[in-house]
């Protein structure tokens, strides 16, 4: 918990310190477009990136996997996408961090060793995602159209 409030402590100090350094350095104008920039180019490879995550994770349901590591890289993507819209240059590099795809596959990596990936209720991290549907409690009813109701009368 201390971490975190000394992020929040430290990133905004960090933040304009740069902010003013790379201003002094190249002007404002030219600092707010870099960091305008960095935004746009910023969620536009967060889009991309974001689209084939979702794609592969689809891909993995169709294939009875659960897409687990899909659904961490969606988080750390989500992540990195508001660090890029935060204007500055220090969150920036950590969001463009998270787009790169050996730096987000080690935060995914460090992420799932740390986590247990089982079905609601399950105990066992290894499962067999057909089998459980399979298994699923199924509710067997009865429907109608009530157009057709009205038609007949």
């Amino acid at each position: 918990m201390r971490i975190i409030f000394l992020l929040f402590l430290v990133m905004p100090v960090l933040e304009m310190w740069l902010l003013i350094n790379v201003g002094s350095q190249i002007g404002a104008m030219a600092t707010i477009g870099l960091v305008l920039l960095t935004a746009v180019v910023g969620a536009g490879l967060l889009r991309v990136q974001g689209f084939a995550t979702i794609w592969r994770g689809q891909r993995k349901l169709q294939e009875g996997q659960l897409p687990a590591q899909e659904i961490v890289e969606g988080i750390v993507l989500a992540v990195s996408g508001a660090l890029l819209l935060t204007p500055g240059f220090f969150t920036d590099a950590i969001g463009f961090a998270g787009l790169i795809s050996p730096v987000r596959a080690l935060f995914v990596r460090t992420a799932l060793s740390k986590m247990v990936v089982a079905p609601f209720g399950a105990q066992a991290t290894n499962f067999d995602f057909k089998q459980t549907v399979k298994n699923a409690d199924v509710i067997e009813g009865e429907a109608w159209d009530d157009k057709n109701d009205r038609d007949s009368k």
